[in-house]
């Protein structure tokens, strides 16, 4: 075997062995968007703008495109084909570009995303006597992470003519007249952030993978096309 077999074989092994990682990280990405959106059906009527229900689907997305991209690197270093190696670096380059600048947009506009979110919320608030799925879904909330309103209990008083829904107090019966002070939006942001610590570490280290198989997929890519002159 000459020396460039055994360095393409060297590379191919190493790619395939990140690109699995790379793919079981998917698989767990995708497995905690599953979890948090079983966790919060309750809420499933609310608007995608609540904290926990669009990080669920954007972790479902993220997990989703990760697995294929994955799929498609360890198929790629197995077949030592130069089409699929180049394939993958395109969409895993891509998809790295993408999740640097949502990150940048994400701390940049935060305050500006928030707000956009919180007047969404509002606006939502407006059919709770009309929906019975928004209603439950609000309820829900409420009750579970002892809360009232979006920003503020008051959120309510133009909706439901000054007065409160009966989940915004501890003993759900009747008419609530002082609800619970703290706000929703903020309470499942928090609760949200108390919970998904681990998960941003797992996304550094795909990101640290995802760098890698980038730089693997090219230096198999020069290999096998190195390769490929030696026998012509």
């Amino acid at each position: 075997m000459s020396a460039t077999r055994r360095c393409l074989c060297c590379v191919k092994y190493l790619m395939f062995v990140f690109n699995l990682v790379f793919w079981l990280g998917g698989c767990g990405l995708f497995g905690v968007g599953v979890w948090l959106s079983f966790k919060q059906t309750e809420f499933s009527s609310l608007p995608l703008s609540f904290p926990s229900l669009s990080a669920a689907n954007l972790l479902l997305v993220a997990g989703g495109i990760t697995m294929v991209t994955g799929f498609l690197g360890c198929l790629g270093a197995l077949k030592e084909q130069r089409c699929l190696l180049f394939m993958f670096f395109v969409i895993l380059l891509l998809l790295v570009l993408t999740e640097v600048t949502l990150v940048l947009i994400i701390h940049i506009y935060q305050d500006k995303l928030d707000s956009k979110a919180q007047d969404g919320l509002k606006e939502g608030m407006k059919n709770y006597n009309s929906e019975s799925g928004l209603k439950k879904s609000w309820d829900n909330v409420q009750k579970m992470f002892k809360c009232c309103g979006v920003t503020n209990k008051t959120d309510w008083y133009d909706v439901l003519n000054g007065t409160l829904p009966s989940s915004c107090c501890s003993r759900d019966t009747g008419l609530c007249a002082d609800g619970w002070s703290e706000p929703c939006y903020q309470k499942a942001r928090q609760w949200l952030l108390d919970n998904i610590p681990s998960v941003l570490v797992f996304g550094v280290c795909i990101g640290v993978v995802q760098i890698l198989a980038l730089v693997f997929s090219m230096l198999m890519y020069c290999q096998i096309q190195c390769a490929e002159k030696h026998l012509d």
